[in-house]
């Protein structure tokens, strides 16, 4: 069965690669249509605070802030194809977890590799939601970089299952606490991935480049997935610590590393809702939050503690 679920993983990591080229591709390729300068023409008279989106059955008007008109993709594209192969990776990641739980008989949540993979998984699970939610799809091309280079780096740890610690066992509470940080985590990805473009808004003159306002506002919305997902996960986590080392908190370097992360977002959301703050120092606040994920992540490779295992 394990071989079962490395080749899932194989099959997905192909499939991300493929996306990314397929996408990285599109976007760069100089190439606007007359339906697309159209499109365009057409955002100039969209009410503010609205995005049309396709739901598959026609529009269908969404309340965003600072919004833009998104004519529908048109099927069968270069990017209708890369957009149905990420959805596909998630589908078949997921199958590669679910065998990992068969064969090992415990949730694939117990080590250093299997959080990579569940890491990854809620990063093309965010990817999916938010292309699909916002049609905003040119995050396609910092996200899916990213997916490919976690499950890259996945491929050069071992795989092979280890007994599981003590602490580790039948535990439902560090199930739920790897999660909510697998799901939080990877909201943050599409948060960084606005962030960075909003920055890079300035000096790219591509008509098809989102606007300002609307990478602005997928960042808040991703990172409204992100806060209350990181706050779980440290709920979570305190729970388990005192069934597991009898304490709810220690100060372990991955707690503290994560408890800096969760201020950091919760900071972005205060400063936004309190004192109005929108683009570039609340897109470097998301970059910085991004960075302190993984370091969140990597961060006990260096600096050891009871984290260690993963």
């Amino acid at each position: 069965m394990i071989e079962y679920s490395q080749a899932l993983l194989l099959i997905t990591t192909t499939l991300v690669a493929l996306s990314t080229i397929a996408y990285l591709g599109a976007f760069f390729a100089v190439r606007m249509s007359a339906r697309t300068a159209r499109a365009a023409a057409a955002a100039a008279t969209e009410p503010a605070g609205t995005v049309i989106i396709n739901a598959g059955d026609g529009d269908r008007t969404v309340a965003v802030t600072g919004g833009i008109r998104h004519a529908p993709v048109k099927r069968f594209t270069v990017t209708w194809w890369a957009a149905k192969s990420t959805q596909l990776s998630l589908v078949l990641l997921t199958g590669s977890l679910i065998t990992r739980t068969i064969a090992t008989g415990h949730m694939p949540f117990s080590n250093h590799y299997e959080f990579a993979i569940s890491f990854a998984w809620g990063m093309i699970l965010a990817q999916v939601y938010f292309e699909w939610r916002y049609r905003v799809r040119t995050v396609s091309i910092i996200v899916l970089p990213v997916i490919l280079a976690m499950l890259i780096y996945a491929s050069t740890l071992s795989y092979q299952p280890s007994p599981l610690m003590p602490a580790l066992q039948n535990s439902p509470l560090l199930t739920l606490h790897v999660l909510t940080a697998s799901i939080g985590y990877g909201a943050a990805v599409v948060s960084f991935a606005a962030a960075v473009m909003y920055l890079l808004s300035p000096y790219v003159k591509w008509k098809g480049w989102p606007r300002p306002e609307v990478l602005d506002d997928l960042g808040y919305k991703a990172t409204v997935v992100t806060f209350p997902m990181l706050t779980l996960m440290l709920i979570l986590g305190a729970l388990w610590a005192n069934v597991a080392w009898g304490r709810y908190w220690g100060w372990d370097p991955k707690e503290t590393a994560a408890l800096v992360t969760w201020l950091i977002y919760g900071a972005y959301l205060h400063a936004r809702v309190t004192r109005s703050w929108r683009g570039s120092r609340s897109a470097w606040l998301l970059i910085l939050g991004f960075v302190a994920v993984i370091f969140t992540y990597l961060g006990n490779l260096f600096f050891g503690g009871l984290h260690s295992y993963a």
